[in-house]
């Protein structure tokens, strides 16, 4: 029924955007970055690409003790720029905020406009990000989210991709029915005052999901938020390269899930169980009943993708989706590995218990 819901909102057009406040403000754009030599000049070259006036950005680089050329290369990259761009060494810490919560903390403080475009040092922004987020800060929204997508060559990149789109596809249906889960710290906006309603990071309580813990604390001080999900608010992140250091990613957006409302935790554990599930069924009733179970499966999910990906303006790789139920096998068995036998959560060279 989620699914039938959130076909029809699509078509209606759930959340329109508003009109872009006139005069344009001037907007801080938060980027945390920490040993991101290699990746910070993608991101630096999409926002000196942005449609946005460039007097009227402020861009902010916070270097959270990185050990190779973070910041010699963000200088490079950003040498000729008309607007606002400052490296500010993060050096201290803020309260209880620890990584990258205590370097937006930092940033957050040398901001000087009403509206915080937070993103990563992996990502890529379209030249329309600002004003797509921006046409959904009505009055009483705290939080604006865009839709991120994975893109790279290899295989092991293409199924993080489809992973990515699908569970986005999936939060965005829960929040346009009402409930609202989570936003994503690598493409969203904050205006000054939601933010500073919270207290800030260093009045939240610590979490490796630091956008989720500001997402939830925005809320409960009485905001609204949006959920965008077209390619004008897309993303496109970097993927990560190996699998030690997907499932790296994955436990540490666990800790996020355990913070959820008890029905949703219990509504993810229940999509979550498909293959145990799947397994005693064919223990139980027969092979061929699992087998058609697993059909019923693959052209809901199947489906679920295409929408996705149409939203988002790309194309589902339709020949990637048996590769992709092995890769959701292997996620499974992994992820319940790491609840049963627990463990630190590491994380740019930290590790958090």
């Amino acid at each position: 029924m989620a699914y039938i819901a959130w076909c029809f909102a699509t078509r209606r057009g759930a959340i329109p955007a508003g009109p872009l406040p006139s005069p344009l403000p001037r907007v801080s754009i938060l980027i945390a970055a920490r040993d991101e030599a290699a990746t910070l000049p993608r991101c630096l070259a999409s926002l000196r690409a942005l449609s946005y006036p460039t007097d009227l950005l402020e861009i902010l680089v916070g270097d959270d003790a990185s050990t190779d050329s973070t910041a010699a290369v963000a200088q490079a990259a950003m040498r000729g720029f008309s607007g606002s761009f400052r490296i500010i060494p993060i050096a201290d810490t803020l309260g209880a905020a620890q990584g990258k919560a205590n370097v937006l903390a930092h940033l957050a403080r040398h901001a000087t406009t009403d509206f915080f475009f937070i993103t990563d040092a992996d990502i890529s922004l379209p030249t329309t990000w600002i004003t797509a987020l921006l046409a959904h800060a009505a009055p009483g929204v705290g939080t604006v989210t865009g839709v991120t997508a994975v893109h790279g060559p290899r295989l092991f990149h293409r199924l993080q991709g489809i992973d990515w789109l699908l569970s986005l596809s999936m939060v965005q249906t829960v929040s346009d029915l009402g409930r609202p889960v989570t936003a994503m710290g690598n493409n969203m906006l904050v205006t000054r005052t939601a933010y500073e309603a919270t207290g800030g990071y260093e009045a939240l309580p610590f979490s490796v999901t630091e956008d989720f813990t500001l997402f939830r604390a925005v809320l409960a001080r009485g905001y609204g938020f949006r959920q965008i999900f077209s390619p004008e608010a897309r993303a496109d992140s970097l993927p990560i390269l190996t699998w030690p250091a997907l499932m790296k990613q994955r436990r540490r957006w666990l800790r996020g899930v355990e913070s959820l409302p008890l029905r949703l935790r219990l509504e993810l554990l229940f999509f979550s169980g498909f293959w145990p599930a799947l397994f005693g069924l064919a223990w139980v009733a027969g092979p061929s009943e699992a087998l058609g179970m697993w059909g019923v499966k693959v052209l809901v999910q199947g489906a679920l993708a295409y929408f996705a990906h149409r939203r988002a303006g790309l194309r589902l790789p339709w020949q990637l989706l048996p590769a992709f139920e092995l890769y959701t096998v292997a996620m499974t068995i992994s992820l319940i590995g790491f609840r049963v036998f627990g463990g630190a959560v590491v994380w740019k060279g930290r590790r958090y218990n």
